[in-house]
């Protein structure tokens, strides 16, 4: 790819028609992206670089839906280094008129992780108060076994996928697809027929999951009343029976036959819930290279055409501020909405169950961003 890459902003439409030669440009600029599939999401999808603020290089889109993007207002605004494409190296000009805009912490990873996507994954995941200089205790010893899992192919001569970059996406697609767990294990010994036999592909699921562990937050499972009176947390997360109505926590005993009863030996509760912390949530958006810009978006993005397009936008968010100008003078603190609904999905089974979720987003971040979140 060569260097000089003023195409991207002149020559797009040459006499009211769009230019053959900037077309066979867009066309090597999409090659270019699928040739690193740590850039691509599913088969063909890579980050749009349209001037649209909805796209400008967050949104995953199919490659002809780019190139319409790209035809009708060209390439979002300096965006000469393909960093969000796969671009290892940053490309030094001359021209002063052109400010390629890379943070220092960007160069930093870009430096010493030798320019690896999955490599600035795994040093997201561990903060930045993670020392690698310290004495390997359990967390550092995970922590090397993904840096080694970002460095190694999956087996000798594959330069597409390392260990780590090949059990991501063999999660993503579980998700993508809502397949079960037995799926994923029947494909993965299918993949270990096909490939050598000294690969390092995970075996099952289970080893997958514990590959990446280390890139996940922590999933609390608290124990609740089977009539919501209470949840067994804090001090009371060992009690066993309500403290409300003295109910059971356990499901306590099961009848297997007609003449036989016996007593389950696992402790099964009556009811549970899934709590995911947030403090820890909100530091990986300050600590990821990838979101910590984006944390200010709400109050650097502009409206188009008097249209509100996020909730800074509104009379409501702005008397907020008027009211509490020592907290809205920073613009990175916080913000914060609830969501709070209850719907039923129907199991694979056909069976209703029921849930009441509470959401917490953060508003900080564009739209396309926090409603993912």
């Amino acid at each position: 790819m060569e260097d000089d890459r003023e195409w991207m902003y002149e020559g797009r439409i040459v006499n009211g028609m769009f230019s053959n030669e900037w077309g066979d440009k867009v066309d090597e600029f999409v090659a270019f992206a699928l040739r690193h599939p740590e850039c691509v999401y599913g088969v063909t999808a890579i980050r749009c670089p349209f001037t649209l603020v909805k796209c400008q290089n967050k949104k995953f889109l199919n490659v002809e839906t780019v190139k319409v993007h790209l035809y009708r207002n060209g390439f979002v605004p300096d965006y000469y280094v393909w960093i969000y494409h796969g671009e290892k190296q940053v490309h030094q000009r001359c021209s002063s008129s052109v400010r390629v805009l890379v943070s220092e912490t960007d160069q930093m990873v870009s430096d010493n992780m030798n320019h690896n996507t999955y490599h600035i994954m795994v040093c997201d995941a561990a903060g930045p108060e993670f020392n690698p200089g310290e004495e390997p205790n359990a967390e550092a010893k995970n922590f090397y076994d993904m840096i080694r899992a970002g460095d190694k192919p999956v087996y000798e001569g594959n330069s597409k996928h390392t260990q780590l970059s090949a059990a991501v996406r063999m999660l993503e697609i579980k998700c993508r697809h809502r397949c079960s767990q037995a799926w994923f294990d029947d494909i993965s010994n299918f993949i270990q027929e096909l490939l050598p036999q000294d690969n390092l592909m995970p075996l099952d699921f289970n080893s997958t999951k514990k590959l990446v562990r280390g890139l996940g937050l922590l999933v609390q499972v608290i124990h609740c009343y089977v009539n919501s009176c209470m949840i067994y947390w804090g001090d009371d997360s060992d009690l066993n029976n309500c403290k409300k109505c003295g109910h059971a926590r356990y499901k306590q005993k099961v009848r297997g036959s007609r003449n036989r009863l016996y007593i389950r030996k696992l402790k099964v509760p009556y009811k549970k819930m899934h709590y995911f912390p947030i403090t820890p949530r909100l530091q990986r958006l300050y600590a990821s290279t990838a979101t910590a810009n984006e944390i200010r978006w709400h109050s650097e993005h502009h409206m188009e055409d008097g249209k509100m397009c996020h909730p800074s936008d509104a009379p409501a968010w702005k008397h907020f501020d008027g009211c509490f100008p020592d907290f809205s003078s920073e613009v990175r603190n916080v913000r914060l909405g609830l969501f709070a609904d209850g719907f039923q999905p129907i199991g694979q089974s056909g069976q209703q169950y029921s849930l009441w979720p509470m959401v917490v987003t953060p508003y900080n971040l564009p739209p396309d961003l926090y409603v993912f979140l």
